[in-house]
């Protein structure tokens, strides 16, 4: 049976997504910069033929995955009405999803199709309709909810999240936002692995 699941999600010590005052030129917030070293020096351990946990995890977020859900933040550091359909992601012309991306926002763009498979549907949907869209196209696969933290910490409360690959990095922001707030008591821990500059939990309902 398809799972919803949030795969590689990246926490600091102190239980934070992303610090303050996201923008372009520092995508996760203030004092968040080293949130993914741990998968900065993995993508180096791949490409050297280094196995390990974290090198193993790289893929996790699509591995039997047929769909994602993210929030418009993490599609795009501007806010508000779209000035223009310029922006396209932080992902290049080809995005690493491959299949349909849904993207939650309050304003509203046609179908940006892409390089490789991925198209990115912007909808204002109810998160559960989103969801039951999500499935449909997944065709069977798991649907990934990828963040941010906003996104994840929905589908938490809502009780719709069966998974959770999480790493916690040994960096403290001191504020933004939280993934976690109602909806973990739910879940049990599996597994805890250290990596470096982080350590890996996996959580199931």
């Amino acid at each position: 049976m398809s799972k919803v699941r949030v795969a590689n999600f990246t926490v600091s010590l102190d239980g934070y997504g992303s610090g303050v005052n996201q923008r372009l030129d520092a995508p996760f917030g203030d004092r968040a910069g080293n949130l993914h070293e741990w998968m900065e020096i993995a993508m180096a351990d791949r490409e050297n033929g280094v196995a390990n946990p974290a090198v193993d995890q790289l893929d996790r977020f699509k591995d039997g995955v047929g769909a994602t859900i993210m929030g418009r933040n993490m599609f795009s550091p501007l806010r508000g009405e779209w000035a223009d359909e310029s922006w396209r992601g932080y992902w290049g012309d080809n995005p690493p999803y491959h299949h349909a991306t849904f993207v939650l926002t309050h304003h509203k763009r046609p179908d940006l199709v892409m390089e490789g498979g991925t198209t990115f549907r912007f909808t204002d949907e109810p998160i559960d309709v989103v969801l039951d869209r999500a499935r449909e196209v997944a065709n069977g696969l798991d649907v990934v909810i990828a963040g941010g933290a906003s996104t994840v910490r929905q589908y938490l409360r809502a009780g719709l999240i069966d998974e959770i690959d999480l790493f916690v990095a040994p960096v403290i922001t001191g504020a933004g936002e939280r993934i976690f707030d109602q909806g973990l008591q739910e879940f049990t821990v599996e597994s805890a692995t250290a990596v470096p500059k982080g350590t890996l939990f996996k959580l199931r309902r």
